[in-house]
């Protein structure tokens, strides 16, 4: 049975919304494994003196969630 998590996560940029997807996504990959897809939910930014300062992105991450398996008895022995 193959099964995804999804998260909802906030990224930021000072450079752009695209910057900010992209870091969001190498830094989730650096704790999560096996992403699969991301959906774009939302982008904000805050302005200040008439310009955009910081870009913000709220992202869905889907990764697959990896079967349990039991310890072999030889890995339980060496606890």
């Amino acid at each position: 049975m193959n099964s995804e998590k999804h998260i909802k996560v906030t990224g930021y940029s000072n450079i752009s919304w695209k910057d900010a997807i992209v870091k969001t996504v190498d830094e989730a990959s650096k704790t999560l494994n096996n992403l699969t897809r991301i959906t774009v939910l939302d982008q904000h930014a805050n302005v200040s003196g008439n310009k955009i300062v910081e870009y913000m992105v709220d992202l869905d991450i889907v990764f697959k969630i990896e079967p349990f398996q039991e310890p072999a008895q030889e890995d339980i022995d060496n606890m």
